[in-house]
C-alpha cells in the first residue's frame, strides 16, 4: 500500500505542475487587453502602457509564468485587478460556501441513488425498475439551471417553504444555513443522481448473478442482508469513482446554481470575474478549482485501492 501511495503521490506532483501551467496559459490565450479593460476604450496609449507595466503585462510570457508559479507554490495568487484584494483571500472567503454546496448535493445524490439502485437491481424488469429508469432518463436530459428554476418556482415562490436567494453561514444559524442551501443542493443532486443510479444498478445486477450470492441465498440469508452485506461493496467500485468525479465536477453546476440562488461561492465569484475581465482572479479560481479536482481524484484512487487490493499491484 505504501509503494502504491508513493507512486500516486509522485504522479500527483507532476499533474499539479501541468495544471498550474495550463491554468496560466489558458488566461493568456484569451482575447482582449486587461489594461484597456481597466481604463476603458477612451484611454490613451501612454496610460495603457503604464498600467501594463504596473501589472507586469509587458514582461515576456515565460518570466510572467515563473513569477506566477513561484507565488502559486507559496499560496500567493496575486491581487485582483479590480478590487486589489489578494486573490487567495477572496477564494478562501468564498470556498466554504462552495464546499458545503458540493458535499450537500453529493450527499443528497447518493441518498437517492444508492437505495434506488439496490432496489431496482433486486427487482430488475419490474414496474418499479422501469419507472425509476424513466425518471432517471428524464432528469439526465434536464439542464441543471432548468431544475434550479423549477425548484425555486415551486418551493420558494409558490409554496414559500424555502428562501429563494441569500446565504447564512452555518456557524451563525445552522437551520437557516441549510434552508438557504436546500434548493441549490437539491437542484445539483437531481442532475447527478441518475448517473450514479445507472452504474450502481448495472453493477449490482452483475453481482447478484455471482455464485457466492446464490450460496448466500441457499444458506437462508435475508434479501436485505445479501444486498447490503454481500452485494453492495463489490458493486460500489464504479460508484466511488464516479461519485468522486462528480464532487469535483459540481463546480460546473455551481457556476449556474450559485448565480441563480445568489450564493456567495466561488462559482458566482468566477462568473463575475470573467464578466469584469479580472484575469488575475479568474486565473486563481481556475487554478484552485483544477487543484481541487486533481486532489479529489487522488483521494478516489486511494479509496479504490482500499476497496479492491488488486488495484495496488
Amino acid at each position: 500500500m505504501m509503494s502504491y501511495f508513493l507512486r500516486k503521490l509522485l504522479r500527483l506532483g507532476v499533474v499539479l505542475l501541468v495544471v498550474a501551467a495550463a491554468s496560466f496559459l489558458l488566461m493568456t490565450l484569451l482575447p482582449g487587453d486587461v489594461a484597456l479593460a481597466l481604463l476603458g476604450n477612451d484611454a490613451t496609449p501612454e496610460a495603457v502602457a503604464q498600467v501594463r507595466a504596473e501589472l507586469g503585462l509587458d514582461q515576456p510570457l515565460l518570466l510572467r509564468y515563473l513569477h506566477w508559479l513561484g507565488g502559486f507554490l507559496r499560496g500567493d495568487l496575486g491581487r485582483s485587478y479590480i478590487t486589489q484584494v489578494p486573490v487567495m483571500e477572496s477564494i478562501l472567503d468564498r470556498l466554504p460556501v462552495t464546499i458545503e454546496l458540493m458535499l450537500l448535493s453529493q450527499g443528497l445524490a447518493l441518498l437517492i441513488a444508492v437505495p434506488a439502485g439496490v432496489l431496482c437491481a433486486y427487482k430488475a424488469g419490474s414496474r418499479i425498475d422501469q419507472f425509476a429508469n424513466a425518471v432517471a432518463l428524464l432528469l439526465l436530459a434536464a439542464p441543471v439551471f432548468i431544475l434550479a428554476i423549477l425548484l425555486m418556482f415551486l418551493f420558494a415562490l409558490k409554496l414559500r417553504w424555502l428562501p429563494s436567494t441569500g446565504y447564512v453561514p452555518f456557524m451563525t444559524d445552522p437551520v437557516r444555513n441549510l434552508a438557504h442551501l436546500a434548493l441549490p443542493a437539491l437542484a445539483i443532486a437531481l442532475a447527478e443522481w441518475p448517473s450514479l443510479f445507472a452504474v450502481l444498478r448495472a453493477d449490482m445486477i452483475r453481482t447478484l448473478q455471482q455464485d457466492y450470492i446464490a450460496l448466500a441465498k441457499a444458506k437462508g440469508l435475508g434479501p436485505a442482508f445479501i444486498l447490503f452485506r454481500h452485494a453492495l461493496r463489490p458493486s460500489s467500485f464504479t460508484l466511488v469513482t464516479i461519485s468522486g468525479l462528480q464532487i469535483a465536477a459540481t463546480i460546473a453546476g455551481a457556476l449556474v446554481v450559485e448565480t441563480i440562488f445568489g450564493l456567495p461561492g466561488i462559482g458566482r465569484m468566477l462568473t463575475g470575474a470573467v464578466y469584469n475581465r479580472d484575469m488575475m482572479l479568474v486565473q486563481g479560481c481556475v487554478a484552485v478549482i483544477s487543484v481541487g479536482y486533481v486532489l479529489i481524484n487522488f483521494g478516489v484512487d486511494l479509496i479504490y485501492a482500499l476497496l479492491d487490493p488488486r488495484v495496488r499491484q
